[in-house]
């Protein structure tokens, strides 16, 4: 069986059988079917191909063809059939398992880079597996849909492909984590984050995606990750819409809510006195997140409560009664504008200060 480009060993007792089921006309034995199915695992570990170790079948039939009369063609090609079909089932059973074996590999690998579990220099070291080097800058984009994805779903795959049809390989990562789509590209490729927040927007029906700010080494993509988190969590407290958000845009509102008993001051100080207004404080809050939303334009924020500018001034004037502070004045509108900030990233009134 020479010639056979390495397939040899995993052909071994491949003529015997023949020549038993051409003298005899039976069918394989059990032990011969596990024997045929443990060689096709051994081969596909040893990395040969499936389509060349069928050719060595074939070759083998062809060389070791039973001449003896008695036993019918069909009976012989009947055992070949189910040698090749033992073969070819352990073949693709170690396929499957080394794929597991992959996908549980990189799993892992993912989970220790955007938690920063793993020792920084072995985590470097199985980075280049795939495609990273963490010696250089790199920046993480995090996409939340309405739904949770998973690495197989269509639609991650989808985002993979329009991205490497795209870019080809540039060192980029397309994940999931937690339910979320997450794209790694190196920090000096902003357009590869942009285009992934087109495409996941796209794929999954308007997702929300942010992008977190270009870090240096294995411990900056944590440190990108979260912050991107972190510009979600934000969009949601303060009711953000804007598809794609950007940490560093947003590095303000981490700043406003570091001293968060400071800020609970600031805003019972400041909106504190709206409770004694009827219906609550939350229709006058309603009123001036729309004023400031609008770039304190009073007709723009009429039109977003559904109300008429009069209704509108007067609500406004009654917030100046009440807190003593003037939406209109600037003096007084960076206080009361911190203060509505500060109310959403605390949920008040809805949350006791």
């Amino acid at each position: 069986m020479a010639g056979q480009g390495g397939a040899e060993e995993y052909l071994e007792g491949y003529a015997r059988i023949l020549a038993d089921v051409s003298a005899t006309g039976r069918r394989l034995t059990r032990e011969e079917l596990d024997s045929r199915r443990m060689l096709g695992e051994q081969a596909a570990e040893a990395g040969l191909g499936l389509r060349a170790l069928v050719g060595a079948h074939l070759a083998v039939t062809r060389t070791d063809w039973p001449t003896a009369r008695g036993v019918a063609p069909d009976t012989v090609l009947a055992a070949v059939a189910q040698a090749v079909d033992a073969f070819a089932e352990g073949y693709e059973r170690a396929q499957r398992q080394a794929v597991r074996q992959e996908e549980a590999a990189r799993r892992e690998f993912i989970d220790d880079l955007l938690y920063g579990r793993s020792d920084l220099g072995r985590l470097a070291q199985r980075a280049e597996r795939y495609g990273l080097r963490l010696s250089s800058a790199h920046a993480v984009a995090v996409a939340r849909g309405s739904v949770a994805y998973d690495e197989g779903d269509p639609v991650p795959r989808a985002v993979e492909r329009s991205l490497i049809g795209r870019f080809g390989d540039r060192s980029v990562l397309l994940t999931t984590k937690n339910g979320h789509l997450v794209c790694i590209a190196p920090g000096d490729q902003d357009d590869v984050l942009t285009y992934f927040a087109k495409q996941a927007y796209a794929a999954t029906d308007g997702a929300q995606v942010a992008i977190g700010r270009p870090q240096p080494g294995a411990s900056g993509v944590v440190q990108s990750y979260e912050e991107a988190l972190n510009a979600l969590d934000l969009a949601e407290r303060l009711e953000l819409d804007d598809p794609v958000l950007r940490a560093v845009d947003l590095l303000v509102y981490p700043v406003l809510t570091r001293d968060r008993q400071a800020m609970a001051d600031l805003v019972e100080n400041a909106l504190g006195p709206l409770r004694e207004a009827r219906g609550g404080p939350q229709p006058l809050l309603d009123t001036l997140t729309a004023y400031f939303d609008s770039g304190c334009v009073a007709a723009e924020a009429a039109r977003r409560l559904s109300l008429s500018v009069r209704a509108f001034t007067y609500r406004l004037a009654r917030i100046h009664k009440l807190t003593g502070a003037d939406p209109a004045d600037p003096v007084h509108r960076y206080t009361l504008q911190t203060a509505v900030i500060g109310a959403r990233l605390l949920d008040w009134p809805a949350k006791p200060l």
